[in-house]
């Protein structure tokens, strides 16, 4: 297995288990909100997700470049999350305002 298809199962179950877990919080009880759930999940990921991304202690080290202040962090953070939304199914929903009806 190469390293990118390693990578790439690796971040499927990251996926899927996170999916999993919400349905399964939605599943045992009706009276929750799916979008407080989704929110919450969010807030962990966008943690776990800045906690990973910490530079290293060398101020000169060109693999932390993007990610060497906490702005850059966030605006790697942000453009990350765009990508992985505009590549969802469900980025584009049939219900949004001025979708198209051609």
């Amino acid at each position: 297995m190469t390293e990118t298809e390693q990578y790439k199962l690796i971040y499927d179950q990251v996926m899927e288990s996170i999916i999993e877990v919400g349905n399964r919080m939605i599943d045992e009880d009706d009276s929750v909100d799916m979008r407080e759930v989704a929110s919450g999940m969010l807030a962990g990921a966008i943690q776990f997700w800045l906690f990973s991304h910490q530079p290293c202690d060398d101020p000169f080290c060109e693999a932390c470049a993007t990610i060497s202040t906490a702005s850059l962090r966030v605006d790697t953070l942000i453009e990350e999350s765009r990508q992985l939304a505009e590549e969802s199914d469900y980025y584009d929903s049939p219900n949004d305002v001025y979708a198209g009806t051609a």
